[in-house]
């Protein structure tokens, strides 16, 4: 299993019927970081498949909403620890994101009922850091606002594909940038709260990815839109 995910130094093809996914999938660059896909290619040789990398990806998210909702409620020290967790946990929800696709596609490791646990625990983790991120913050509603329209991003970007279109990564909030946002939202909580507490600080950040996140949707909308138009009935 090792060899179906190639050396980053040799050729790279596909395996076969893995087209059609691999176009629909976001670009990444660090998808070809070579130690990425030395990862990507022990993980293929073992047991582990890429649905449980998704619902890894999920179990990140569920930690993280644990650990800032514990470190609103602590002290200054504790509280730079569960920040700095936090966003390390957001970094490796995004890594989950990246290997479970390499395993099933470039990794042959793919299952019928891969596309549910492509998305399925996304849209949950968003959902799940946001709340976190407003727990702490104070602004419980704010973070599951936030959680609720990324969804509504993605159902944006997956109707065009129902639809017959390409996919829709644009942004200028899409998930990639949520979720640096976020990071450098709960590092900078973490380290900045002089002049302004840590919850002003991560509050500041989730108005900044909600006005975003708006301005995503739009654009998604618009551009699914004509292209809707440009077809006709």
């Amino acid at each position: 299993m090792s060899d179906l995910i190639p050396d980053p130094n040799g050729p790279r093809p596909e395996p076969a019927g893995s087209e059609p996914e691999s176009r629909n999938r976001r670009p990444i660059r660090l998808r070809d970081n070579a130690l990425i896909r030395r990862l990507a290619r022990r993980l293929a040789a073992g047991e582990v498949t890429p649905n449980e990398i998704s619902m890894a990806s999920m179990g990140c998210a569920a930690i993280a909403l644990l650990v800032f909702w514990a470190a609103g409620l602590s002290g200054p020290l504790v509280q730079t620890a569960g920040l700095v967790l936090a966003a390390l946990l957001i970094q490796a929800r995004l890594l989950c994101n990246l290997l479970d696709g390499m395993v099933a596609v470039e990794g042959g490791k793919g299952s019928a009922s891969g596309a549910f646990w492509n998305e399925a625990p996304d849209r949950i983790a968003d959902l799940l850091f946001f709340w976190g991120a407003g727990l702490f913050a104070g602004l419980p509603a704010l973070g599951l606002g936030i959680g609720a329209l990324a969804i509504c991003s993605a159902w944006l970007r997956e109707l065009g594909r129902a639809e017959g279109f390409p996919p829709d990564f644009s942004g200028p909030m899409a998930k990639p940038q949520r979720m640096a946002a976020l990071t450098l939202a709960a590092l900078a909580a973490a380290v900045l709260p002089l002049a302004y507490s840590g919850a002003q600080i991560m509050g500041f950040a989730l108005w900044l990815i909600l006005a975003g996140l708006i301005a995503t949707l739009i654009r998604r909308s618009m551009k699914l839109l004509a292209r809707l138009e440009a077809r006709g009935p």
